[in-house]
């Protein structure tokens, strides 16, 4: 099945740009229905959720049996077998600490999550803005092919009225090649971005894909500094930083309620055969022993070990709080290189919008003075190609501005 891309011009006919944007919405519902890495991250954040029920329970209790080879004979008979049953209960509180710890851990596994969901919804976004920018320069050159042809037909007819050069539709066939080779270009690239896009999605790779004919165009609602102060609250990366902070704090409280001591509460069942012994009431021959309560006591001496626990604890908290710093540093200064390439897309679109209606009146004044005195026809041929510069030129400025916004978006987790 060829590569097809089927182009919509819903903003055109009902005259607003919301209807082009929700062409792009399905898509990153298919991503994040669809993208294996995704539901890697989604499958991971269930399995923290599974911890949290293996550390918060008693451990399991112990059951021995033991068998006496030869019985040992008491006042009712002769013992015959025993089972002791015994629970060990940490010190108090020491649980609850472990629960805490699988929680917060938890909570920085989906943390994770929610920031490679936000990632691959700026990877759709802009490779569809790639493709947008992409599939609208396929059509600029063609317009452009078409009007060379015109172009040359204009020469060759100039030609046979002994008006024009003979190097006029040489030069035409000229820009023909070039332009025919950056189609070729662009056409090839189209292919690579169209199994990008399809393969975040993780569809077919020869699905369709609708693409606006006109992008839209959105603007940051808010300034600089709040962008900044925005993404150092909502940042998904340094939340999950938070969240590893907070757990390494309730591992310090897990390792000094390890140090406290542990209570052991169990119970002995002894079964007493019968024997022969005319001395033991009949009532007394073969009856059980039962020993209740049994208790013990676990006593934690060695104290090098859990102090160890606390440090490692504490030293994993300012190991992520430099980590997070460091992310907060490195963060801020790609936030910094999108609100300038923000900047600079919207300085851009306003430039070549100008200079792309300056060359279109100057290549028709230029036409119109060839047309009727045969002169500049090279000086309509550097038109053209200024005009075919200026037209992607604002469309990758457009491209670029919503790939912007949607970095931006991305780092503010938006």
């Amino acid at each position: 099945m060829k590569t097809k891309i089927i182009l919509f011009i819903l903003g055109l006919l009902f005259g607003g740009a919301t209807f082009a944007q929700d062409m792009l919405i399905p898509y990153l519902e298919t991503a994040a229905r669809n993208n294996p890495g995704l539901k890697a991250r989604f499958n991971e954040y269930m399995a923290s959720l599974e911890r949290v029920d293996q550390v918060g329970v008693l451990p399991d209790p112990q059951i021995a049996f033991g068998y006496f080879i030869e019985p040992v004979e008491t006042r009712n008979g002769p013992q015959q077998f025993k089972i002791s049953l015994n629970q060990m209960f940490p010190w108090f509180g020491s649980l609850g600490a472990r629960e805490d710890v699988a929680a917060s851990r938890a909570r920085a596994a989906y943390a994770v999550f929610e920031d490679h969901k936000a990632g691959l919804y700026f990877e759709v976004k802009s490779t569809y803005y790639d493709l947008y920018f992409l599939n609208k320069g396929i059509d600029i050159i063609h317009s452009n092919i078409r009007i060379l042809e015109s172009f040359r037909a204009l020469a060759l007819n100039k030609l046979e009225a002994g008006k024009g050069s003979g190097t006029d539709p040489v030069r035409v066939e000229m820009e023909l090649a070039d332009l025919e080779n950056d189609l070729a270009v662009l056409r090839d690239r189209l292919s690579i971005y169209k199994l990008r896009f399809n393969n975040l999605l993780n569809i077919d790779a020869n699905s369709d894909i609708l693409l606006p004919d006109s992008l839209w165009s959105d603007d940051l609602p808010y300034s600089r500094q709040d962008i900044m102060d925005s993404m150092r609250l909502k940042n998904y990366e340094l939340e999950r930083l938070d969240h590893l902070i907070a757990s390494y704090r309730e591992d310090e409280q897990v390792a000094k309620k390890a140090g406290m001591p542990s209570i052991s509460l169990g119970v002995d069942y002894i079964s007493i055969g019968k024997t022969d012994n005319s001395m033991i009431e009949p009532a007394m021959n073969g009856r059980d022993a039962i020993l209740f309560p049994k208790i013990g006591i676990s006593i934690p001496l060695y104290r090098k070990k859990y102090t160890a626990m606390a440090n490692e604890a504490l030293y994993m908290q300012k190991a992520s709080a430099g980590r997070k710093e460091d992310k907060v540093n490195a963060l801020e200064v790609s936030l910094e290189r999108a609100y300038y390439e923000y900047e600079d897309s919207r300085r851009r679109i306003t430039l070549f919008q100008k200079q792309k209606d300056l060359a279109r009146q100057a290549m028709d004044m230029l036409q119109s003075e060839y047309a009727s005195q045969g002169k500049n026809f090279e000086e309509i041929l550097r038109m053209e190609r200024r005009l075919l510069k200026y037209s992607l030129e604002l469309e990758r400025a457009f491209s670029d501005k919503q790939a912007s916004v949607a970095f931006i978006n991305y780092l503010i987790s938006e």
